[in-house]
């Protein structure tokens, strides 16, 4: 597929189509990367960002309940309530 760098403003740019915008899954910030081929673009790989989507398929499968640990006495003989 074949763009056109564009001035803009100050700066230049590249109009990406919308189809391949939404193939790709892009939006909002992206990295960019300097390679002897080109510039390559890259979505940003944010922290924790799918974490709502994995809880809850977690608890869908009632598989979000709290691990129980094996009981060392502490609590019941060491500590005051």
């Amino acid at each position: 597929m074949k763009a056109q760098i564009i001035k803009i403003g100050n700066s230049h740019g590249i109009r990406i189509p919308k189809a391949v915008l939404e193939e790709t899954r892009m939006s909002g910030d992206v990295e960019l990367e300097v390679t002897p081929d080109g510039i390559l673009i890259r979505n940003i790989n944010k922290p924790r960002s799918n974490w709502d989507a994995r809880f809850k398929s977690l608890h869908d499968r009632d598989d979000d309940l709290p691990l129980e640990r094996p009981s060392t006495g502490f609590e019941k003989k060491d500590w005051q309530w």
